[in-house]
């Protein structure tokens, strides 16, 4: 129970990796707010969780949904403490010329201004508790980009440096903020990493990872756990790397 009475939202918690860390959390002892902009997804989840948990529909690049997916935290549970930044969107791999505006423009608003919005909203109350931990969804891709990906790529690089500095200015209010690097993984995204979803593409993209398989919800839940956790009460501006060694 290492994150008994923790109140967390998670952002994109509907499935794939943000569902695998809200199912640790509360397995762990925290009440969580499933926020998705699927709205059945985010029932799905939290209904299987239990009375620890409450679906919210938000979509993370609207100020206003980003407001009221906290005001349903403080409603539901009486606090919050805890936020994972885990919604993101990707785009088909081709030239870095070639990408659409409108395309550019939702990677932008979701990978990276709703950690703003959500920080606008958040770090207040944190500030006047003098504790809180924000953990943000940054990749490998911020790390080790791979070609033509180069938007997406940069969009994490942005969530990477936004951690260090957030962790550095919120450090004295008693604030952690921490980032999880994983590589590609089974979730909704992996068909869009790829391009295609085929025996000899997910061979290509296996053949880069050094233990030879792809990051899955629950290696992103015990990672978030972990440094959500007392237990890592000293690390703040880390962006850990979950990936099989792809980095290395």
């Amino acid at each position: 129970m290492r994150l008994q009475d923790r109140i967390a939202i998670v952002t994109g918690g509907g499935s794939g990796f943000g569902e695998g860390i809200a199912r640790k959390f509360v397995a762990e002892g925290a009440k969580v707010i499933v926020a998705d902009r699927d709205a059945a997804g985010g029932e799905r989840v939290a209904a299987s969780l239990g009375a620890n948990a409450r679906a919210v529909v938000v979509d993370v690049s609207k100020a206003a949904d980003v407001k009221a997916m906290v005001e349903a935290a403080l409603w539901h549970f009486g606090g919050l403490d805890t936020l994972v930044n885990n919604a993101g969107v990707g785009h088909l791999p081709q030239p870095l010329e070639g990408l659409a505006e409108d395309e550019f423009d939702r990677i932008v608003a979701v990978n990276m201004k709703a950690i703003y919005l959500a920080a606008r909203e958040i770090v207040p109350i944190m500030k006047a508790a003098q504790r809180g931990v924000i953990l943000n969804m940054a990749s490998t891709a911020g790390v080790s980009p791979r070609p033509r990906l180069a938007w997406y790529n940069a969009s994490k690089g942005w969530v990477i440096t936004a951690t260090r500095a957030m962790a550095v200015e919120l450090a004295p209010f008693g604030i952690r903020v921490v980032a999880l690097n994983p590589v590609a993984g089974e979730t909704p995204m992996l068909k869009t990493f790829m391009g295609e979803d085929t025996p000899e593409m997910r061979a290509k993209f296996l053949a880069t990872i050094p233990i030879g398989r792809f990051s899955t919800p629950e290696d992103l839940g015990n990672a978030a756990c972990f440094l959500c956790s007392d237990e890592a009460s000293m690390i703040t501006g880390v962006a850990m790397e979950v990936d099989g060694g792809r980095c290395i």
